[in-house]
């Protein structure tokens, strides 16, 4: 039998000694993906507690909605930082990151101005739009496949042009929303459904200045960025890629002409909110022919 020493009490040999090893988290292990898998979880909990508040005829908090859409925004913001990262830029190189970009936009717009609308239905269709963006986008690897680097080649103009689209195309998510919002209360007025998700909607003439704010806010980004391009694009006309242009300039062209017959008052009401949400659909469809010339900007 050893007996030991005192100072071996004190100080145990090193084979006596037991290192505690605690589970250590890396948040830069985790893919990008992952994390904005975990982003869509956020948006759809979100939805999933305002459609609990609608059903149980409560209304719904404005402070909740904008914590979670909060959470998500900086989960999906850490997951676009790691995809920057791989891809050496701004991660506007495929149809799925531009999913995700236009998502992204729509959350960080919401942050920002979605109080100022006093409503808390905006934030409540937001996460369900944040949902639906970010699961389909990642529910198909085709649309990832190909991971392009650098894809701007260092050209800060048309990076910012790029950024300002893609921030636009935010705001017109926002004000399909603001439509559809438009549309859900003009059939609870004529149906005199007044419980429930209609109980909760803004008025017929908040609504209406909301899009009309909206409208214009986005149609002023766009231009911006087709402004921004045209200062590269004059110095290199060989680089541009005719589809994208043509694409981007028909949106341009759709959205301004909604807006200067609102202003002139020929296109009100319901009809131009079924517009809005046309234009949106076709926005959306046209991304798959953007992103595959987006290098050859």
């Amino acid at each position: 039998m050893t007996i030991l020493a005192a100072t071996d009490v004190l100080h145990p040999p090193r084979h006596f000694r037991r290192v505690a090893r605690f589970p250590t988290f890396d948040m830069f292990t985790l893919t990008d993906r992952t994390w904005l898998w975990f982003a869509s979880a956020l948006y759809l909990a979100g939805f999933g507690l305002g459609t609990l508040a609608v059903l149980r005829e409560r209304k719904l908090s404005r402070l909740l909605m904008y914590f979670i859409t909060a959470a998500g925004f900086t989960v999906q913001t850490f997951g676009l930082y790691l995809r920057g990262l791989e891809v050496k830029g701004c991660p506007l190189g495929n149809t799925f990151e531009l999913f995700q970009f236009i998502a992204w936009s729509a959350m960080g717009l919401y942050l920002v101005i979605g109080t100022t609308f006093r409503f808390s239905l905006l934030g409540y269709f937001n996460c369900l739009l944040g949902a639906a963006l970010t699961a389909i986008s990642l529910s198909f690897p085709a649309w990832d496949a190909s991971r392009r680097i650098g894809i701007f080649g260092g050209n800060a103009w048309i990076e910012f042009h790029a950024a300002i689209a893609l921030l636009s195309y935010g705001v017109f998510a926002l004000l399909s929303l603001t439509a559809a919002m438009y549309v859900l209360q003009v059939f609870s007025l004529k149906r005199h459904h007044l419980h429930g998700l209609f109980s909760f909607l803004p008025s017929i003439r908040e609504l209406d200045h909301i899009c009309l704010r909206l409208l214009a806010t986005g149609t002023v980004l766009l231009t911006a960025s087709l402004l921004v391009g045209a200062v590269h694009w004059s110095q290199d006309w060989a680089s541009v890629n005719l589809t994208k242009l043509t694409v981007t300039v028909l949106i341009w062209a759709a959205y301004s002409t909604a807006l200067t017959l609102r202003l002139r008052s020929q296109l009100v009401g319901q009809r131009l909110a079924w517009l809005l949400l046309a234009l949106f659909g076709l926005l959306l469809i046209s991304l798959p022919l953007v992103s595959g010339s987006v290098s050859a900007s």
